[in-house]
């Protein structure tokens, strides 16, 4: 069992920046795959960057160029840093992370909210 607890959503302007925290107990070891998605209003759960355990990364085409995703091992985290925010980048956000087994854990989601 791996838990999943992000924090860092909020409210920003247009042009802004937002850093969210994702923070795995448990199994973590067994953890293959770490990433973000979000789900915007009315909209289906999209992926917007994840992380192999050997440090690959991959973004949507839609945050290429304006998101980071990272981690610290040792503080067990992992972050997306959001620059350049939109409008359109308005979701909740929440952290999944996939074991060696493909079995699926998600945090509980925080939202970000894009607006002037």
């Amino acid at each position: 069992q791996v838990q999943l607890v992000e924090s860092g959503g909020g409210l920003v302007q247009p042009g802004g920046s937002l850093r969210l925290s994702c923070v795995a107990s448990g199994t973590i070891d067994s953890v293959a795959l770490i990433g973000w998605y979000r789900q915007g209003p009315g909209k289906q759960r999209d992926m917007v960057a994840t992380m192999t355990s050997g440090g690959g990364s991959n973004y949507a085409d839609s945050v290429k160029g304006r998101f980071t995703i990272s981690r610290d091992n040792a503080a067990k985290a992992v972050y997306l840093q959001m620059n350049s925010l939109k409008p359109e980048d308005t979701a909740v956000y929440y952290c999944k992370a996939s074991d060696l087994w493909a079995r699926a854990y998600w945090g509980q989601g925080t939202q970000v909210t894009v607006s002037s």
